[in-house]
């Protein structure tokens, strides 16, 4: 009896440890609305990068959602704290921007991306990195982003599934600076997807 004890824990234990170390969290799509973006904090316990997915339902088709998604140099005009945007390179698999952004209390980040398109007639997913900025100081910009635009149709034709995904390292942060962790992410995503409904809906 005592063997057959020790051989369940001993079982028990292999499976605790072949479980994953976090489960994979999704957005339940019963969640995903026209009425609102739905946002969820998909970070890993203990990173210094904070990731998150958004979505939701924008009443337009993909193709105009998705050409305005490349109008790179609208940006400042209904992106959350893009003070400009500059094309500093386009090919045409990708395009290279400068981005500057004004945060709260007159703090400013610059950084590089390569946007990567891919779109069919079903489909459009935007993708960005991080690319060198040679020049930047380490208080100037951030340490690492990635992240991707992905629209899909909804079960409503004529409008489209729009999903976000980002993950955001902003390097070291000055004390009392917290807030601009929020700032690069939290905060501005759903402000995004709302600025992106918005400027859909003024175009119709």
């Amino acid at each position: 009896m005592r063997f057959l004890t020790v051989a369940v824990h001993a079982a028990l234990l292999l499976t605790v440890a072949l479980q994953p170390a976090h489960a994979i969290k999704s957005i339940d799509p019963s969640e995903i609305t026209e009425s609102k973006v739905t946002l969820l904090d998909v970070s890993e316990n203990g990173a210094a990068a904070k990731s998150f997915s958004a979505a939701t339902i924008i009443g337009a088709p993909i193709d105009k959602l998705c050409a305005q998604l490349q109008r790179y140099a609208d940006y400042p005009a209904f992106m959350p704290n893009t003070d400009s945007v500059k094309i500093s390179q386009s090919a045409p698999t990708h395009s290279v921007i400068d981005v500057t952004l004004k945060l709260p209390m007159g703090k400013i980040k610059k950084y590089r991306l390569k946007m990567e398109p891919k779109v069919t007639p079903t489909s459009c997913v935007l993708a960005w990195k991080l690319v060198s900025w040679p020049g930047l100081k380490q208080e100037e910009t951030i340490a690492d982003t990635t992240g991707q635009w992905q629209l899909t149709p909804s079960a409503v034709a004529g409008k489209t599934l729009v999903r976000y995904d980002v993950r955001t390292e902003p390097g070291p942060i000055p004390f009392g600076f917290g807030w601009i962790v929020d700032s690069l992410s939290k905060d501005s995503i759903p402000q995004t997807l709302e600025a992106l409904r918005k400027r859909a809906a003024a175009s119709n």
